[in-house]
């Protein structure tokens, strides 16, 4: 394992024996490790992190995120339902909205939830039905960066946010309906390394914010990134936090307040902190190819087939041994009918038997939250290793009865 003690002493195979496969598995203690992590990023005083529960919204790890300090934004009313349930105030609750009805922005407001509105379209709806309340904007500053087409949010080819050159309009807009500016936001996209991208986003943002005088916060966004693959380097934080912290001191001063200033490094705070166990259910061979079949299907596990992205893979014996000298490539496949239910493509693996165990690492972001009942299948479990080394349910795997449950019959 990337970290040997990830399971706490407990056993993998007694785990799915005991829960099931497949099986998420998620350890408290790294989870809460990557929170403070980020809380302590800067030395700025008025800063917090924002927890993005679309990269993962169990209820367990919205109250652990919670206990550490951590606030949390919300991309739909059931997010902010959620949270609600997770003990989460109006007050640290940011509803991110894109392209949303009217009644998704009356669920936020009547809640006392700040709302961030990312097009002139919403902008002007959110005027004629909320005059004189405090609003916040969604600024694309013409930055954006990520480890694929798909999760890019900020440069000139997205669906989000308003573009610099809108800014006349959106001051007739607020002066029209009387809208108080409070916030401003922006995200660039999902998962980098290197600290440029990101930094080179926060200056356009901050230069862009010294239009707005008034502002009670600015949210930097996220996409901090971790390593899927060994061969990759940690982002610095240390590096990242005193830049940051220099930026964010120098604007204040410029701008003549304490602004508040916000994160959402949601994939750096969830993926590390867990696990997705399966079993080998078939090895076969193709004109060729050898195929790995295991009972992780895109229904469990969607980011290898949506951004062909890349999960470390361990294969676990049941026998104890570990035949790493006869290592081969290996196509590792789910259950899906879909020739696009595929894990990894020739991954060099060791030899492997049916009912061994397969191990991907860092699942812990945008895993479970994008699972679905394609095919009719049912959803994983998910359990959490907590503090004292003990395992427990924090979700429980679907049953048949579940795929009926909004049927009229």
């Amino acid at each position: 394992m990337k970290d040997t003690h990830f399971f706490e002493g407990l056993s993998p195979f007694a785990l799915l024996e005991q829960y099931g496969s497949p099986l998420y598995v998620y350890n408290e203690r790294v989870f809460r490790e990557r929170c403070r992590e980020m809380s302590h990023l800067v030395t700025y005083p008025h800063f917090k992190v924002n927890y993005s529960v679309k990269a993962n919204s169990n209820l367990t790890l919205l109250r652990i995120a919670r206990e550490e300090g951590l606030h949390v934004d919300a991309m739909s009313p059931g997010e902010i339902y959620l949270e609600e349930l997770a003990g989460f105030t109006p007050d640290e609750i940011f509803y991110i909205s894109n392209n949303v009805s009217t009644e998704e922005m009356a669920y936020a407001v009547s809640r006392g939830i700040m709302v961030s509105i990312d097009s002139l379209s919403q902008l002007e709806r959110f005027g004629r039905h909320f005059p004189s309340h405090p609003v916040c904007i969604r600024v694309n500053s013409g930055v954006g960066a990520g480890h694929s087409d798909k999760v890019i949010t900020g440069g000139e080819k997205t669906k989000f946010a308003i573009c610099p050159a809108d800014f006349p309009r959106v001051r007739e807009i607020l002066q029209t309906y009387e809208l108080r500016l409070v916030g401003l936001n922006q995200h660039i996209g999902s998962f980098f390394l290197e600290e440029e991208p990101y930094l080179e986003g926060v200056r356009a943002l901050l230069a862009l914010a010294m239009d707005f005088p008034g502002l009670a916060f600015i949210d930097l966004g996220g996409g901090f990134g971790m390593p899927y693959e060994r061969t990759q380097s940690r982002l610095d934080l240390a590096s990242l936090g005193a830049k940051l912290s220099a930026l964010m001191e120098d604007f204040a001063a410029r701008y003549g307040s304490p602004v508040l200033f916000k994160i959402e490094p949601g994939r750096y705070l969830a993926a590390e902190c867990c696990v997705l166990l399966g079993t080998v259910q078939a090895v076969k061979e193709n004109y060729g190819h050898v195929y790995c079949g295991t009972d992780i299907g895109f229904n469990v596990l969607a980011r290898p087939m949506l951004y062909g992205s890349y999960h470390e893979i361990e294969i676990l014996s049941r026998d104890g041994s570990d035949h790493t000298d006869s290592l081969r490539p290996y196509t590792v496949v789910g259950n899906i009918c879909e020739s696009g239910d595929i894990l990894a493509h020739d991954r060099m693996l060791p030899a492997m038997r049916e009912e061994d165990l397969v191990c991907i690492h860092d699942a812990g972001a945008y895993g479970y939250s994008m699972a679905s009942n394609y095919n009719n299948r049912l959803r994983p479990a998910e359990v959490l290793i907590d503090q004292a080394g003990t395992s427990r349910l924090i979700r429980r795997r679907d049953t048949l009865e579940d795929l009926t449950r909004g049927f009229e019959v």
